[in-house]
């Protein structure tokens, strides 16, 4: 008769052997499963830990927001100017002559101190400037546009009697007629420029001292030796006007010209503006010009950020319906995103090469909506991973893989949309493309750094513990249903072999 296996009879020195090895064996398996998830709920862990820290610095970076982030033209209010371009001979100006002028114009338009300015080229023979913040359009075209021609004319040299009369006098500002007087220096031999109190003003007038380079020196030298003896006067001249006609006391040999005018610091500041870029190749007047103030952008402002508070909070509400304390990852993948998001914003502007406009803006809002329909995707494939019959540590390793693998499709597509924008179009479409890729970017980061090692990390153990909390318990018991249902149609496959053996 056979023995029953599970008798009480003695066993032998290899059974023990055989029963101790396989329970040594399975804890071992048990001790080896334990330190791997130890090991992979550090590196989560870590992970989460990093993102703290680069979170912090965002945060430093972009608070507070209004002052750290550049506004654009159509949010911070300025000028918008479209200048035209005209040879002095009645001419079309050439392409080289445009893109000098227009290299020009935005050095003296940069030199205005304004953040986030934009000078281009429009058509053949027009430059639109943008300027945000300023608010006299009148005084930026006149620095911008001035055609920026200095020379210094000996006062004999000047032939308009008119002119003359009312420099004696001491009127400032005298236009002298073309043709009426011949310069011995102009300022292609100017070196360097610098605004100070002038020496000679009892009001506290500025002036524009300007460093010559060593022929004008010696040039400026020569002239003033002549007319040292008699005091005779040298004009300085601006685009044909005389700014100021000082008399020579003594020789100027070190090349140092002082430019006086009873200027005030913003003129003068201008005028040293115009002198350090150079002189335009073409004659620029204005054909539009527009202030655009700061209120309505304003208004745009506020109703875009309630725009995004306002979907993201329905957002949330939804989630939280749906998938109730899964719900906590997407508000916490859409906070992540945001500091992100802002801080990347900031350290774009603090560098100028970011100005947040109202087009910019709608692509902050449509950024926002992909985010949190990365989150959506993660969390419905890790329920359906459930629904399947995995357990829950390998439901969030698998939702995570293939829920964010679908979401880098999506963004890739609509990432070379937005660098496509970027990179081919002009002016507010632009920024756009800027801030939609930008806020890809975002996610991409918040999907590897915060969505899956957070889910993976709350699937080590905390889920599984709390399933109605966090919204599997129906998938759990649908998988459960699922195993039942196929145990049961294998059962009954089984059964009807054996009636037909």
């Amino acid at each position: 008769m056979a023995r029953d296996k599970n008798s009480s009879a003695p066993k032998s020195g290899v059974d023990r052997w055989r029963a101790t090895e396989g329970s040594s064996n399975q804890k071992k398996r048990k001790s080896s499963g334990s330190t791997a998830q130890r090991q992979q709920g550090r590196r989560y862990q870590f992970t989460l830990l990093a993102l703290l820290v680069v979170l912090a610095g965002c945060i430093f970076a972009f608070y507070p927001p209004a002052e750290r982030i550049t506004q654009g033209l159509d949010i911070r209010g300025g000028v918008s100017v479209i200048l035209s371009a005209t040879k002095t001979d009645g001419t079309s100006p050439s392409a080289e002559d445009m893109a000098t002028a227009t290299a020009i114009v935005q050095n003296r338009v940069n030199a205005l101190g304004a953040a986030e300015t934009s000078v281009q080229q429009q058509g053949t023979n027009s430059i639109l400037v943008q300027i945000p913040g300023a608010t006299d359009a009148k005084a930026a075209i006149k620095t911008i546009g001035q055609t920026g021609h200095l020379e210094f004319v000996r006062l004999d040299a000047i032939g308009d009697a008119d002119a003359l009369v009312r420099i004696n006098a001491g009127t400032e500002g005298v236009k002298l007629k073309e043709g009426t007087y011949e310069a011995f220096m102009d300022g292609s031999s100017i070196k360097s420029c610098a605004v100070a109190q002038a020496s000679t003003s009892a009001t506290g007038a500025f002036a524009v001292n300007v460093t010559l380079d060593k022929q004008g020196a010696e040039t400026f030298a020569e002239v003033t030796r002549e007319l040292a003896p008699t005091h005779g006067q040298i004009a300085i001249v601006l685009d044909g006007v005389v700014n100021s006609a000082p008399a020579v006391q003594n020789v100027i040999s070190d090349g140092n010209v002082s430019i006086t005018g009873n200027f005030t610091l913003d003129e003068a500041k201008a005028l040293k503006t115009v002198l350090d870029s150079g002189s335009l190749p073409v004659t620029l007047s204005y054909s539009e010009s527009r202030v655009v103030g700061p209120t309505l952008g304003q208004d745009s402002l506020r109703q875009g950020v309630f725009a995004i508070g306002i979907g993201a909070v329905i957002v949330v509400a939804y989630l939280f319906f749906f998938y109730q304390g899964l719900g906590l990852l997407t508000l916490g993948s859409l906070a992540v995103f945001g500091v992100i998001y802002l801080g990347l914003l900031a350290l774009l502007s603090r560098m100028g090469a970011f100005a947040l406009t109202l087009p910019g803006l709608a692509g902050v809002v449509l950024t926002t909506g992909s985010a949190a329909d990365s989150s959506i995707l993660v969390l419905e494939r890790f329920r359906e991973e459930i629904r399947m019959g995995r357990s829950v540590r390998a439901a969030t390793i698998g939702g995570t893989k293939e829920g964010i693998s679908t979401s880098l499709d999506a963004d890739a597509v609509q990432l070379v949309t937005a660098l496509a924008l970027f990179f081919m179009a002009v002016g507010p479409v632009k920024g756009f493309g800027l801030t939609t890729a930008l806020g890809i970017l975002c996610d991409l980061v918040t999907m590897f750094l915060f969505k899956a090692p957070a889910l993976r990390l709350l699937g080590l153990g905390t889920i599984q513990k709390h399933p109605k909390f966090w919204g599997i318990a129906a998938d759990m018991a649908e998988a459960e249903e699922l195993m039942e249902a196929q145990k049961t149609s294998r059962a009954s496959g089984k059964k009807g072999g054996v009636a037909h053996a």
